[in-house]
């Protein structure tokens, strides 16, 4: 699957390899029908026609009978017409017979006419000529995969995609054990499904951060499908609440932004803001998100807009020089929005196609810090249309309801379209996703299931749906 799908027709080049090699016009081999009529010259034609005619298109050149010796072909042509005709050989014309070698006594002897003993003629080497260049072998080693089939990258993409899927399911090995599990042991020994089932199965899903609201719908979807004799055991339950689950994951892509090909192309470049509480990991989130949109063939700056905290301006510049992603930024103390005005010139200037925006990490008893968020965000609409087109808030999924309570703050103020959530791999409380969605109307974007550079991942409703249950 492509990280980032936002891609603009320009940025792909047609190599043509797959096109037969065009000759200029001059050299170009005549048609059948145009050789039929050159090698067959109509009557009445003269020698010097025909001899003007040969020095254009170079047929072979057969010599006219005369009873002599023919005129030995120069060894250009010669070399010229061995490549283009297959050899023939011919017994000797009685008119040109070879000279009988001479015996030690002065007499000639007379070799017997037959084929089988007539020396096969010297064949002249051909003139040493360039090869043409073979479009197959020329990619042969190709590290842009131009000499793989489709079949072949196809077969890698899929191969990357279950890597990740493996990789993501690992990460929420925790919280399916919290979920999953107490699901198995509320259903253990139980032949029907009563009251008190019910009561347990509500503090096994309350237990998985999913949330009140979200688990009180989920019990209501529950307790319809038992009186309609739908739910009568664990598996028909599994299904009814991972169906559940997929859905409120899917609908909240309506409330924020679900996919940055939502913006037009012609929006350049496609802006990013990042915000978040200090300690969730968010400059390690632009760090990797920087890495992750710039394989995929994007050129990305990024803008350290945090000049509140001392250290954030040389954590971003490690991550920038690890990914090799150019970084914006200014002394301590400097206003955010003016670092940022600068950024959206550089990128402009670079024509780079993502601009991902730091920004201070704020509390909402910060209103300083909130009032300069907001100008922030007015001086991207100024300069690039619709920006920011993204604001992605980070949320440490180990904070669970804590991290849904940051998320309601910033949705005052910063407009958030998104959630990155981080450290999904450290704990048992992966169900706070689902009550982010639920609760907030967001969608999840990203999530971080590790420290390396490319452990962020696009958040699949599907993949996380099926991973707590598998």
């Amino acid at each position: 699957m492509a990280f980032w799908r936002r891609k603009k027709e320009d940025r792909y080049i047609t190599l043509g390899l797959n096109e037969p090699a065009q000759r200029p016009a001059e050299e170009q081999a005549p048609s059948t029908a145009d050789a039929g009529t050159q090698l067959e010259p109509p009557a009445g034609t003269t020698g010097a026609a025909l001899k003007t005619e040969a020095s254009v298109i170079q047929p072979a050149i057969e010599p006219a009978p005369t009873g002599a010796s023919p005129t030995p072909t120069p060894a250009r042509e010669s070399a010229l017409r061995d490549a283009a005709q297959p050899k023939v050989i011919e017994s000797p014309r009685p008119s040109a017979a070879p000279t009988t070698p001479q015996t030690a006594t002065g007499t000639s002897e007379k070799r017997p006419e037959t084929v089988a003993a007539t020396p096969p003629p010297a064949r002249t080497p051909p003139a040493p000529t360039t090869p043409a260049p073979t479009r197959s072998s020329a990619f042969s080693t190709s590290i842009l995969g131009l000499d793989r089939s489709l079949e072949d990258l196809q077969a890698e993409e899929a191969a990357l995609e279950q890597a990740f899927a493996a990789r993501f399911s690992r990460a929420i090995a925790k919280t399916r054990e919290s979920l999953s599990e107490k699901i198995d042991t509320v259903f253990q020994g139980r032949k029907q499904i009563d009251a008190e089932l019910l009561d347990e199965l509500e503090e096994a899903l309350i237990a998985a951060d999913i949330g009140v609201p979200t688990t009180l719908a989920i019990l209501e979807t529950v307790r319809r499908g038992i009186s309609r004799k739908e739910i009568n055991d664990v598996e028909a339950l599994k299904a009814s609440i991972k169906h559940e689950l997929l859905t409120i994951l899917q609908d909240s892509k309506k409330g924020g932004v679900g996919d940055e090909s939502e913006a037009p192309d012609d929006v350049v470049p496609y802006v990013i803001m990042v915000v978040g509480v200090n300690g969730v990991g968010k400059t390690t989130t632009i760090g990797k998100l920087a890495q992750r949109i710039k394989a995929e063939g994007n050129d990305v700056l990024i803008c350290a807009a945090d000049t509140f905290r001392a250290a954030a301006s040389d954590q971003l510049a490690i991550w920038a020089e690890r990914t090799g992603v150019p970084l914006i930024q200014q002394k301590h103390g400097t206003d955010p929005a003016a670092v940022l005005f600068d950024a959206l010139k550089a990128a402009k200037a670079r024509k780079s196609d993502v601009l991902i925006v730091d920004t201070a990490g704020r509390l909402h008893n910060k209103s300083n810090l909130m009032a300069e968020l907001e100008k922030m965000k007015r001086v991207a609409a100024r300069e690039v249309e619709g920006a920011p087109h993204e604001t992605l808030l980070v949320v440490d999924a180990v904070t669970g309801q804590n991290g849904l309570e940051q998320a309601r703050q910033f949705l005052k103020v910063a407009g958030v379209t998104g959630i990155v959530l981080t450290k999904l791999d450290g704990t048992a409380k992966g169900g706070i996703a689902v009550a982010i969605a639920k609760e907030l109307g967001l969608p999840i974007r990203y999530a971080g299931i590790g420290e390396k550079v490319d452990d962020l991942v696009k958040f699949e409703p599907e993949v996380y749906v099926d991973g707590l249950f598998s």
